[in-house]
Formats: structure tokens, C-alpha cells, sequence
């Protein structure tokens, strides 16, 4: 016997609430987390499930707007790895898309502004990031279950002054 229609309407609604309560919720700490950093100049929560945090400030492709986003960042001498996973979901990070619009943009490191150009790792510089990305980071492993997308490691290289 089918469930009643309306009783599955309901259902959907309650699901697709709280799937955008989460996110909404998933948005605020982060600009909250951002702040945070900014202000203690990297001294608040620079951790998270024991990775190192900064933050990437990238200009919004369509508002113009910039935008400070915490992310987990293995560092690699001069530059800075970082994943595009957003947890597996589907859709690529926001910060990503931005990113690659512009491709350029800064990071907080320590209190410390940076200037930075990305580049996706690939062949043998990815088959080398991966297990130390793995190693600061052992949940990103995970995330490529959960999604289709490539998930993929964006080196952050510093941008030189001219």
C-alpha cells in the first residue's frame, strides 16, 4: 500500500528543510570561523579535526563581493594545498568557482595576508600531495564516496610582487 501523497510531500518538505537549515547553518559558522581568524589574527580555532585552518579570500564571480572562506590547508614550502571537496556533496565549493573565475586571490595565514594564483595538481605532484593531504587530513579520503565530481588538490602558490 502507497503512502498517501500529501503524507510524502511532507516528508519531502521536512527533508529538503533541514537539508537547507544545514546548509544555512554550514554557512554562518563559516563566516563566523572566518571572522574569527581574521580578528584573533589566526589565533581562534586555527585548527579543525586537527588540520590546520586559513582563510581564502576570493571575489564572488557573480556578486563582485569578496568573500572569506576557512579552509583546510596542508602547507608545502612556499605554497599552500588545498582540497575542493566540500565534503563530497555534489556541487564544487563556492570558493572554488570564484577561485577559478579569477584565479587569483589571498590567504590568512597566522594574522599574516597572502597573494595567491592557483593551480590544480596533477600526475605526479598530485600522486606526491596525496598521501601527505591524507596524512594532515585522513577524512578527505572519504568524500570522493559521497560524489561523482572530481575532488581536486589546488596549490596555492604565492603571487610574486612586481
Amino acid at each position: 500500500m502507497n503512502a498517501h501523497p500529501e503524507s510524502r510531500a511532507r516528508k519531502i518538505a521536512k527533508f529538503t528543510n533541514r537539508s537547507a537549515n544545514r546548509r544555512a547553518s554550514a554557512v554562518a559558522w563559516s563566516r563566523l570561523h572566518a571572522r574569527l581568524l581574521r580578528v584573533s589574527k589566526g589565533r581562534a580555532i586555527p585548527r579543525w579535526f586537527g588540520a590546520p585552518v586559513v582563510v581564502l579570500g576570493t571575489i564572488g564571480r557573480k556578486s563582485g563581493r569578496r568573500r572569506e572562506t576557512p579552509v583546510l590547508a596542508l602547507s608545502h614550502g612556499r605554497d599552500l594545498v588545498v582540497m575542493a571537496a566540500s565534503a563530497g556533496t555534489e556541487a564544487p565549493p563556492a570558493w572554488w568557482l570564484n577561485l577559478q573565475a579569477a584565479g587569483e586571490a589571498t590567504v590568512l595565514v597566522r594574522g599574516e595576508r597572502r597573494a595567491v594564483r592557483p593551480r590544480v595538481s596533477a600526475g605526479e605532484e598530485h600522486d606526491r600531495l596525496w598521501p601527505l593531504y591524507l596524512a594532515m587530513y585522513p577524512a578527505a579520503e572519504h568524500y570522493s564516496r559521497y560524489t561523482d565530481r572530481e575532488l581536486p588538490l589546488i596549490v596555492l602558490e604565492p603571487k610574486e610582487q612586481r
